[in-house]
């Protein structure tokens, strides 16, 4: 069904007492490519299609949804949509009104996809998987890349219309290298909005030996002591620490309880937006969908609510949750546009997006010379937090030690833990853009049922200072 048929077929849904009807059409087609130790694991295309009805009535939203595309099919999933908004308003948490869903209005602009081959895509990953075999003592490899094409078009009984298509890619590349009985990892790989087209042999060939040395290196290394130290943590690191203990206890739904049969609550409370300091000076958050070639950049979120730039937390002080409009009505909280749904087949929910941390000043020679003793971390390997998202302990694969403002040596199996509003009190210097990375997941959990999406977070590299270090397996 094309747009106009899909604009007919909402129009001529009967009102029924609704106050809103939006509908969302969403496509996505999705090429898996693997290969192990340089052979061909797996290839295969992964295709879905589906619409989306949400319905405000009596002050309350509900949804369905339909692989049925027809008309017949879309007015059965408007009947049992409307047949819950009426339900739930018997028992109603919050009463909304039509201003929750904003008028939006924006020209269609399909976008062109580059159909590189997996014939292609196969060859890089190969080509990697050689490189790495080819350093001494590394027993495995594996490379893997998923290649998302997604379509959304979104209209509403207002007249409102929205179309919106992007391109995603997840690779990684694995290399395993033993000695004796010590047996080490090294990964490489990202999350990013973009093509095909950077699946570049070179850069691939580049990144799968460097890891393989890492790796070798890893199995002679010595373990990583265990104190309270200087820590560098470098941004492929940083993402995992931004996601955990600053993205989940921010999120809006989780601080009102929605999330906690699931995946826990939060140690802030509503009162703390506004008041609370956070961390130190040198923290400085935004919530940023408008970077370039981050995984979760867009325009408008899934309940037409216009994205833009904004402070999560400036100079340590935290002034906005991760809040769609409905989260915000109920908490009475500044938010963001960061309503999103994974799938046809799950509503909008409170979602991180691009959370970035802002570049600061610092620069990367002189952060280390400034360390006494401490160590530098990079690659998450291992991760726990608490229910509350409060508690940590994060295990990274690669470390050097910092001796008197010197790299000495490298250290396996290095850990770190904290708390998490202290650890960013501990926050005393933050990279310069030079330092800063983009990087990104494609499988952040949440809902019931789970809603698996991308997040993206960017960071420089950061100093911390009194940090409980150890190492272990």
């Amino acid at each position: 069904m094309n747009h106009e048929q899909l604009k007919k077929t909402l129009r001529s849904l009967p009102s029924k007492g609704a106050d809103w009807i939006g509908l969302k059409k969403i496509t996505s087609k999705i090429k898996f490519h693997s290969v192990k130790n340089g052979l061909p694991l797996s290839n295969k295309i992964y295709q879905d299609e589906g619409v989306q009805i949400e319905v405000l009535k009596n002050g309350q939203f509900a949804y369905s949804s339909t692989q049925d595309t027809s008309p017949n099919g879309i007015k059965l999933a408007y009947e049992k949509a409307l047949f819950l908004a009426e339900s739930s308003s018997k028992y109603p948490i919050f009463p909304f009104t039509r201003e929750t869903r904003p008028q939006f209005k924006n020209q269609p602009s399909p976008h062109d996809f580059n159909q590189t081959t997996s014939g292609e895509i196969h060859d890089v990953l190969s080509l990697s998987c050689d490189s790495i075999k080819k350093e001494k003592g590394l027993i495995h490899s594996e490379g893997y890349a998923a290649l998302k094409e997604t379509e959304t078009y979104h209209i509403g009984l207002g007249d409102e219309e929205f179309y919106s298509s992007k391109n995603t890619i997840d690779f990684s590349l694995k290399a395993i290298a033993q000695e004796g009985t010590e047996v080490q990892t090294r990964t490489w790989g990202n999350t990013l909005q973009a093509g095909p087209e950077y699946f570049q042999k070179e850069l691939f060939k580049k990144e799968a030996t460097r890891i393989a040395k890492e790796a070798r290196e890893l199995s002679f290394a010595e373990q990583c002591p265990s104190e309270k130290m200087d820590l560098l943590l470098m941004p492929d690191q940083m993402i995992l620490q931004i996601h955990e203990s600053i993205g989940h206890p921010l999120e809006l739904d989780r601080i009102l309880g929605d999330e906690r049969n699931y995946a826990g609550q939060s140690f802030v409370k509503l009162s703390d937006f506004g008041n609370y300091q956070y961390g130190s000076k040198a923290l400085n958050v935004t919530f940023d969908p408008t970077v370039e070639k981050e995984v979760a950049s867009y325009k408008m979120d899934d309940t037409g609510h216009m994205a833009t730039k904004e402070f999560i937390i400036k100079e340590g002080k935290l002034l906005r949750g991760l809040g769609s409009l409905e989260s915000q009505l109920r908490s009475n909280v500044p938010g963001v546009a960061c309503g999103r749904v994974s799938s046809w087949n799950r509503p909008p929910i409170d979602r991180m997006a691009n959370l970035n941390l802002e570049p600061g000043e610092g620069n990367f020679e002189e952060m280390v010379s400034s360390m006494e003793r401490g160590v530098i971390m990079a690659t998450n390997k291992s991760w726990s937090i608490d229910d509350y998202r409060n508690k940590f302990q994060f295990g990274c694969e690669y470390a050097k030690l910092v001796e008197n403002g010197r790299i000495t040596k490298t250290l396996r199996n290095p850990n770190y833990r904290g708390i998490s509003t202290p650890f960013w009190h501990s926050l005393k210097e933050v990279g310069s853009l030079p330092t800063r990375e983009i990087f990104g997941t494609a499988y952040c959990g949440k809902g019931e049922p789970n809603q698996a999406i991308e997040v993206g977070h960017a960071s420089s590299v950061c100093l911390f200072n009194g940090i409980e270090v150890f190492g272990g397996v």
